[in-house]
């Protein structure tokens, strides 16, 4: 498993990865792909168990299993190494916590590391923001509801998109001339809730925020109270 800050280690096998007595937690790019699309598979399976998590767990090769639904130490383990080699996890050596301050004071500082220009919200399935920074309050009450028209779109034409153009995403973006996001329109599936994170200019989604974001939205909505 890698481990954060060391990057000399090499994977000799399974015992060292279960060993080195390291807590699990996913990158931000496993992250987002965890919450991405709300199709399942096996990586989805374990990034979601971890991010339910309140804090990070220990790697344990029973816990490996259980999470990623799989009988066999030799399948547990090579999806552990596959989703290493795309950057999905990371070793750490001591555990973290999950953020547990109420979401509407932790949100506008998490979604302002996420935009080049500090602009940023966070819209639930109905088109009513949880958090904003950057924008004016009128912007944000329209974007707001904008993301569920592109909800809406997106659900009609999901045989084309998904399907027949095989688009591994769901998000959307308004673009200039050389292909350089306006504003991004970023679905997050967490459990039976669908958010879209909006993100004007650049996007900076490999940011430890991103990680924390969803990580506190899952804890909040993907088990109970």
């Amino acid at each position: 498993m890698h481990q954060e800050q060391s990057g000399d280690q090499k994977k000799t096998g399974h015992q060292e990865h279960t060993d080195n007595k390291l807590y699990i937690m996913p990158t931000p790019s496993g992250a987002y792909y965890a919450v991405s699309r709300p199709v399942p598979d096996p990586s989805r399976k374990l990034l979601t168990s971890i991010l339910q998590c309140r804090q990070s767990p220990l790697l344990t090769l029973d816990d490996l299993k259980t999470w990623t639904g799989s009988d066999s130490n030799n399948e547990a383990m090579a999806l552990l190494n596959s989703m290493q080699m795309r950057g999905w996890l990371q070793g750490l050596e001591s555990s973290q916590r999950a953020p547990a301050e109420a979401l509407e004071d932790i949100l506008p500082d998490f979604l302002a590391a996420l935009s080049v220009e500090r602009k940023a919200l966070l819209a639930d399935h109905q088109g009513f923001y949880l958090a904003s920074c950057g924008f004016e309050q009128r912007t944000v009450d329209e974007l707001s509801a904008l993301t569920a028209d592109l909800a809406s779109l997106q659900e009609r034409h999901l045989g084309l998109l998904s399907n027949n153009l095989d688009l591994q995403t769901s998000a959307w973006a308004l673009v200039d001339a050389a292909g350089n996001s306006q504003i991004g329109f970023w679905p997050l599936y967490i459990g039976q809730h669908r958010f879209v994170l909006v993100i004007g200019g650049m996007p900076c989604l490999n940011q430890p925020e991103l990680t924390r974001l969803i990580w506190a939205l899952s804890v909040r909505y993907s088990t109970p109270d």
